[in-house]
């Protein structure tokens, strides 16, 4: 290939915007997608009108939701289009209206339901990326937008709020839902640990399952102090007899051999025995009623909670849970065998990148719970003081507002995080184009962490081998290749599961870990 070959083809592929693709892709997607399946999954807005005797029961009805394309309201009530040179100069937010379906529902339970009030109501402002579908100078010619005062080779994908222009940094994040086997030796032993995140709608849960010193399997998770018995765990999720829980695990004869000493230590027998075991270990203290109630309620929110499907019932997702952890048990052991190696935490393959669409979902989420709270309450307050109930009323618009425009301004996000999102480096050009490819690393600064610092083989053609800060951002702040591609998540998951199977790829339920996947046998 001659020189001017390689011209062409790098001028055509560093073309519309490109430099930025992933920002818009990811951002599209949320406003397409993501924002609907938020408010689905929130559904209804629940109140406590009706705990008293006499009062029909309250509750809201969310329904779809849209957003229009940037606007400013003026000092006479007129709303007008909005640029983003104009909110520069005029050190207002580059936002969207958005509006969605609400309605008002008295009665339910005993009582037959009636609509109280049904109406589309603005329920706050979005802020919009700049070069993204609902931007107002998206489809411009370069003409027009040097008429405009925009500048026609901007790359676009930051957001403008009260003036200053603010990019979301790619976040880097070990990948979630996935079994993890390592050594761990903070103490002195070689202990065998199999480790998941698991997430599902914006909660993260990390289950640990490590083989300790005396080679009985011990489980922890969220909301139980200490560990769980790895047997009395399985038995409580529904795998009683012996023969299933050592065939789940493993038909390896060394590994089974493993197992029976853990089945020869196990204190419980049932499923029964094991859930009243753990109703003592998370509600100590309590009535007998109390603890399994809790134990019940435990299992199905915090284990594992990434296998819960809706519309399926709750022993199968149970046994589910049971499956997976079989595998995490099965991981233990082959790594106490040697049979595998420890995972490589540092390997690409192994990490995941939240981008610009993945940030602003956890935020809405949050923003939408936010704003879930104040209706509740404003109907409580409206119906204590006998008003009439109606959505225009009820609803606050600068609640989500605040809670979607003040991280972006500060750059604290949910869940702790700060330096999300910075100043766009506008020194030059290339400063621009290098900061909207930049990704950072959630772990901490003033640690060493020298193996996450270094160079992996596996960064090669995604991370740029060269530019990454001196000092103690080294190697934790880094950009991504020249060419790099980001792909996006599947839409159709069931879809993608389909056409695996046709394919004649073994193992439902579930293609994330949940049984092995092997190819059909013909």
């Amino acid at each position: 290939m001659n020189r001017q070959s390689r011209r062409t083809i790098s001028r055509e592929y560093f073309s519309d915007s490109r430099l930025a693709e992933h920002h818009f892709r990811s951002f599209n997607a949320f406003l397409d997608r993501g924002m609907q399946e938020v408010v689905d999954q929130k559904e209804t807005i629940e109140t406590d009108i009706g705990d008293k005797e006499g009062q029909e029961p309250v509750y809201v009805e969310l329904g779809d939701i849209r957003i229009l394309t940037p606007r400013v309201r003026e000092a006479d009530g007129s709303e007008e289009l909005l640029f983003p040179q104009e909110a520069r100069l005029r050190n207002i937010t580059y936002s969207a209206p958005v509006f969605m379906e609400m309605s008002i529902i008295r009665g339910g339970d005993e009582e037959p339901e009636q609509v109280v009030d049904s109406t589309e109501t603005k329920v706050g402002r979005m802020p919009i990326m700049v070069g993204s579908n609902k931007c107002n100078i998206t489809g411009f010619s370069d003409k027009e937008l040097i008429e405009i005062g925009e500048d026609p080779v901007d790359p676009g994908g930051y957001f403008i709020v009260n003036g200053s222009e603010r990019v979301l940094m790619t976040s880097e994040d070990l990948a979630p839902n996935k079994i993890l086997a390592e050594h761990d030796t903070k103490y002195g032993d070689d202990i065998q640990v199999a480790k998941t995140f698991s997430q599902r709608r914006g909660y993260r849960a990390l289950v640990l399952c490590e083989r300790n010193r005396e080679g009985l399997l011990e489980v922890s998770f969220p909301s139980v102090s200490g560990s769980v018995d790895f047997v009395t765990l399985v038995r409580a999720l529904g795998l009683e007899s012996d023969q299933e829980i050592v065939h789940r695990v493993s038909d390896d004869p060394e590994i089974v051999k493993f197992m029976l000493e853990n089945l020869e230590e196990a204190s419980v027998q049932t499923t029964e025995e094991a859930i009243e075991t753990l109703g003592k270990r998370v509600a100590s203290g309590q009535g007998k009623n109390y603890q399994l109630k809790r134990a019940n309620y435990v299992i199905d929110r915090y284990l594992l909670p990434h296998l819960h499907e809706e519309g399926v019932e709750d022993e199968e997702v149970r046994i589910n849970k049971a499956y997976y952890l079989c595998r995490m048990a099965e991981a233990c052991f082959e790594l106490a065998l040697d049979r595998r190696e420890a995972d490589d935490k540092d390997h690409y393959a192994n990490k995941r990148l939240k981008v610009s669409g993945d940030l602003m979902t956890d935020l809405f989420r949050t923003a939408l719970n936010k704003l879930a709270r104040d209706v509740k309450y404003q109907l409580e307050r409206a119906n204590m003081r006998n008003r009439n109930l109606s959505v225009s009323t009820v609803v606050r618009s600068d609640v989500l507002t605040e809670r979607l425009e003040h991280p972006i301004a500060t750059g604290n996000w949910v869940g702790g995080r700060s330096g999300v999102s910075q100043l766009v480096d506008r020194t030059d050009y290339m400063g621009v184009l290098s900061h909207l490819r930049r990704l950072r690393s959630p772990l901490s600064r003033s640690q060493p962490h020298f193996e996450a610092r270094d160079l992996h083989a596996t960064q090669w053609g995604r991370i740029c081998p060269s530019e990454t800060p001196e000092g103690p951002n080294c190697g934790l702040v880094k950009n991504f290749a020249q060419a790099m591609e980001l792909s996006q998540d599947i839409e159709d998951e069931q879809g993608l599961k389909r056409e695996l199977s046709s394919m004649g790829v073994q193992g439902i339920p579930g293609i994330d870990g949940v049984e092995r996947t092997t190819p059909a046998d013909d």
